[in-house]
């Protein structure tokens, strides 16, 4: 599969063919069921767009049963400054329903599959957008990330996804699930091409309330030979698996060797990333999920009064993954648990985000695993407990509205990827991709 920085020097003519032939290999391989629907829209480079990602004229179901013929009446400021910059939206890819899972088996369409091991999960909720790139099927795609869900798929997958820091992306066209943590990324097959992509995605909206008033650039200024502080935690990956420790040590001994320094730092129990996360999450869910009632658009089944239809339109549009968390949401907003559950989380939110300003008063970057594990086979994680806990390295950056990177570093003895992030302080991003290009190069690994 050619780069986007390659395919940007390709003519009208080798770009036709291309996208010819790229639609050809994704008709061939429809069990990874990357992709929910194949549409071309202009004649710029083929990107892969996660499915709550507004393109005008497109079906737009956030992989859930109740948006079913929805028709997005506009686009998302990202895909109006995709079409500005010569690329082009081709193809909506699979997600958890409403963004909510970490495997990407609950969607509306079914699961899709590992590109290196069938048997196992691709990750989530950007499970599609990941597998696309992974399985040469996409040149890139964009994916949201509220808690990880660029991060650790593009792990599972071994690709390269980035969150930018919050508010550098706008949310304009993005269907919401947690507005104060999500964010629109790249997912490409290697650093430069995530900082390309992200400088056309990037840059400030007048339409988004939340829109920094910022339009640097990074791709142009790249400098792998940059010499950085680099924080790692040792007792926070104590918890990890062999493998991850083991391409935990790989990373920081390919950073000294590039020349970078390393401190150890350390960071609170990530028990309590989990807790503030959820409680957010689930509280900002269940507020941006109230709009989905049957009425305005989407699925609607008739009941015998206006709340019953209301109930039924519900209950039978939304999957059990999603429920659940309009359950946890309503409960911790409810009277009498709102000050020991939803304010609590607040404050537990702002010391994370005042820990990371501290280590960044002494370093540039740090280093962090993004999954406790590889990806996990199906099945594996059938408590719900149990995948909100394989998000415990990744749903902080989110809290802190920091910017992160997530890049393939090694495989296992079983050849599944292993993916470590690099986290920078908010809005610099031009050292978390000099840091991240410099860690790609220094690795050498090839997906």
């Amino acid at each position: 599969m050619i780069t986007l920085k390659e395919a940007l020097k390709l003519s009208k003519e080798e770009l036709n063919k291309f996208k010819e032939d790229l639609q050809a290999k994704i008709a061939a391989n429809p069990e990874l069921n990357a992709y929910i629907d194949v549409n071309n829209v202009g004649e710029g480079i083929p990107i892969a767009i996660k499915d709550n990602i507004q393109v005008k004229d497109w079906s737009v179901t956030s992989g859930s049963n109740i948006l079913q013929g929805y028709i997005a009446p506009y686009n998302a400021t990202v895909i109006e400054k995709m079409l500005n910059a010569g690329l082009s939206p081709f193809g909506r890819t699979n997600m958890d329903e409403f963004a909510m899972g970490s495997t990407t088996e609950s969607s509306f369409y079914g699961k899709t599959l590992n590109p290196v091991n069938a048997e196992c999960v691709p990750g989530g909720s950007s499970g599609g957008s990941a597998a696309a790139v992974g399985a040469g099927l996409a040149i890139a795609a964009l994916g949201s990330d509220t808690g990880g869900s660029i991060r650790q798929p593009a792990a599972f997958c071994g690709i390269v996804g980035m969150k930018p820091t919050y508010g550098r992306v706008s949310r304009y066209g993005l269907g919401a699930y947690a507005s104060s943590l999500d964010q629109i990324g790249p997912m490409t097959q290697n650093v430069e091409d995530a900082a390309i992509l992200y400088d056309i995605i990037s840059g400030h909206d007048v339409k988004d309330s939340t829109s920094a008033p910022m339009d640097d650039k990074v791709s142009d200024k790249l400098n792998p030979e940059r010499k950085l502080r680099i924080a790692v935690l040792p007792k926070y990956v104590e918890n990890a698996s062999e493998d991850i420790k083991s391409a935990y040590a790989k990373a920081i001994e390919a950073l000294k060797a590039a020349g970078h320094t390393i401190v150890e730092k350390e960071m609170m129990d990530a028990k309590y990333d989990i807790s503030a996360y959820y409680i957010t999450a689930t509280a900002e869910a269940t507020t941006n999920l109230a709009r989905y009632d049957g009425i305005r658009y989407g699925n609607r089944v008739e009941g015998k009064n206006l709340e019953d239809t209301f109930i039924q339109t519900r209950s039978n549009g939304f999957g059990d993954e999603v429920k659940r968390r309009i359950l946890l949401g309503n409960f911790v907003l409810s009277s009498g648990y709102y000050e020991a559950y939803y304010v609590k989380a607040q404050k537990t939110r702002h010391i994370i985000k005042d820990e990371y300003e501290k280590i960044f008063q002494d370093v540039d970057l740090i280093l962090s695993p993004v999954a406790p594990t590889v990806a996990n086979k199906f099945g594996e994680l059938s408590n719900p407990m149990e995948m909100y806990l394989s998000d415990i390295y990744t749903i902080s950056v989110n809290l802190a509205g920091l910017p992160a990177l997530s890049l393939p570093i090694s495989k296992n003895a079983d050849g599944m990827p292993i993916g470590l992030q690099l986290i920078a302080k908010a809005y610099d991003e031009q050292t978390l991709f000099d840091g991240s290009l410099s860690l790609e190069k220094a690795i050498g690994y090839k997906a």
